[in-house]
């Protein structure tokens, strides 16, 4: 794994041959690229963040996959809050990736529950529970074990 901050270009085979590299992680838009700079790294992904652009190219030019680096909890829209008796919200990510979802009560001494564990089939998961009403708050986390 390699995290790369905000990287403008990668120059001509630059990762050639890096047969272990399974994973790069870039924290702005997709840069440049060389000549075969991913060459022989058939098993490795981009992780981007959401927001940043480029990225449909960069995956055509260099033939990496591409993906969401984490989780993302949608605090907004029509499926966040409670509905039904039920507190829900919307997480999305990439398809075929595993989700944890995991509470607490006090953020000040956390002690996290898990919830769910669940594979997404789409971009997109609605999460929700039943209202806790022995809590008077609750704290949600999402992450990929």
């Amino acid at each position: 794994m390699i995290v790369l901050g905000s990287v403008n270009s990668l120059q001509d085979i630059a990762f050639y041959d890096s047969t272990n590299l399974t994973s790069v992680y870039f924290q702005g838009n997709a840069p440049g690229v060389g000549q075969i700079v991913f060459y022989s790294d058939t098993n490795t992904t981009a992780f981007y963040l959401r927001g940043t652009t480029g990225w449909s190219a960069f995956s055509t030019n260099t033939g990496l996959a591409i993906a969401l680096w984490a989780p993302q909890i949608q605090a907004s829209g029509p499926n966040f809050g409670l509905q039904n008796h039920q507190f829900g919200f919307n997480i999305d990510w990439t398809s075929g990736q595993i989700i944890v979802v995991q509470a607490c009560t006090n953020l000040a001494h956390p002690v996290w529950t898990p919830l769910l564990t669940n594979t997404l089939t789409g971009a997109s998961f609605y999460f929700s529970e039943s209202m806790q009403t022995n809590n008077p708050g609750r704290y949600y986390r999402v992450f990929s074990p």
